[in-house]
């Protein structure tokens, strides 16, 4: 039963190749919500059973982690940990997801005792100490206990960058170790240890370098730049800009590599301008509902966002429900939402009046049910002033009117990192 749900999702991109359809996103979300409940269904079958033994409590165990039921999960691999007959490459697996569940219930005591049984017990795995590590550093992050997080993140880290010496495990490795570098970082930011947490970032770049990642190193000097800026230290995040401009193109071998990290940084110029200095004015607005347009400065005392999207942005679609439920929610304590866009002289294809097209954004309004106010440029001015022209771009601004956080595009990673921000800036009085 288990070979079955593991197989699953193989087998369902060998049907839609068989069939020439593209094995999308969406496709592959609805595999693994169709393998989640054949997992689940095997697992209620085979828990019935009452002459389980041996391997059966460890293939149970593994067919309710696959449905994410973590009790089922933890309840039937402890039991096949116990068994003194258990293959070890087997219990030492078994040990591993069972400390990731406890991480994950935040019953850490327990996942730290499992965890010095794991290490100490042979054979272990580097992917394996990798996702433990980063599974109790973010329970104990979650916690706000960041001097217990460090060391978890520094032992995921250290796996992960182990893995890259493994050809067949260099993607991925590259992947888990982006996430658990930031760990690594912020463990030592929110703990106040400034130097610790650039070094993590120093690393991170080092590693982009010997891998030749572009994008990876990217990240990791826009992170470091970020840092220095939000710290206060706004000359020497603009003297890093300039100095990875140069540096890149020293640190990587062929043009391509070159320009790929010179494009992305030359695209947030602007953004690293901004950061940390007063919130321009915008310029030239034309309409401003349903309510009263305002300044900025007659907005300060509370944190404002300014959304730049269009009609017919889809990534902007995917943050609309974001939007709606943090106005809703922080609205209260002084967080607004103004949603900026300008006229795009048509509407749906079909060349549009300014007049038409106002009415057709309330009207859009209204269908997407956005509770906060809609801010219409009569051209691209506002856009150029926040280096905004790429879409949906978004701007922070705190209660004493400095911008403290621009980023442009929307995904799971980019929602959660403004909502942590947003909750952040509220925060502050």
């Amino acid at each position: 039963m288990f070979d079955e749900v593991n197989g699953f999702i193989r087998a369902k991109g060998a049907e839609y190749d068989a069939k020439k359809v593209l094995f999308s996103d969406r496709l592959f979300a609805q595999a693994k919500l169709e393998q989640r409940q054949l997992a689940a269904k095997y697992a209620a079958i085979a828990g019935a059973r009452k002459d389980l033994a041996g391997d059966d409590l460890y293939y149970l165990g593994m067919l309710h982690w696959v449905a994410e039921n973590m009790d089922g999960t933890a309840e039937a691999l402890r039991k096949f940990i116990a068994l003194d007959v258990a293959e070890p490459v087997r219990q030492q697996t078994a040990r591993s997801i069972v400390i990731v569940v406890l991480a994950k219930q935040k019953k850490l005591d327990e996942a730290e005792t499992l965890l010095a049984e794991y290490l100490k017990t042979e054979p272990s795995k580097l992917t394996e100490k990798a996702r433990i590590e980063g599974e109790i550093a973010k329970a104990y992050q979650a916690q706000g206990k960041f001097a217990k997080m460090a060391p978890h993140a520094e032992a995921g880290y250290i796996a992960s960058k182990a893995l890259l010496k493994d050809a067949a495990s260099r993607a991925r490795g590259l992947d888990e170790i982006l996430d658990a570098g930031m760990l690594v970082y912020e463990a030592y930011r929110d703990s106040g240890e400034r130097g610790k947490a650039e070094a993590a970032l120093d690393d991170m770049r080092a590693v982009a370098v010997e891998t030749t990642s572009p994008s990876f190193y990217y990240y990791a000097v826009d992170q470091k730049i970020k840092f220095l800026v939000e710290t206060g230290r706004k000359p020497a995040a603009l003297q890093l800009y300039q100095s990875a401009l140069k540096e890149a193109e020293k640190d990587f071998a062929t043009k391509n590599q070159q320009n790929d990290v010179l494009s992305r940084l030359k695209k947030k110029q602007k953004h690293y301008a901004l950061l940390g200095e007063p919130a321009p004015e915008m310029p030239l607005i034309d309409q401003w509902f349903p309510g009263k347009q305002k300044t900025l400065a007659e907005l300060r005392g509370k944190v404002v966002l300014l959304d730049f999207w269009a009609t017919w942005c889809g990534p902007c679609f995917d943050a609309y429900p974001h939007l709606i439920e943090w106005q809703q929610e922080l609205g209260p304590q002084g967080f607004e939402i103004l949603g900026v866009t300008r006229y795009y002289g048509n509407i749906g294809g079909v060349v549009a009046e300014p007049l038409a097209e106002t009415e057709y954004l309330k009207r859009f309004r209204t269908k997407e049910k956005l509770n906060y106010d809609i801010v219409v440029g009569k051209d691209q001015s506002i856009q150029f002033l926040y280096g905004a022209t790429a879409l949906p771009t978004a701007v922070l601004i705190d209660r004493k009117g400095i911008i403290r956080y621009i980023e442009t595009g929307t995904s799971d990673a980019r929602i959660e990192q403004m909502r942590e921000m947003v909750y952040k800036l509220v925060a502050e009085k």
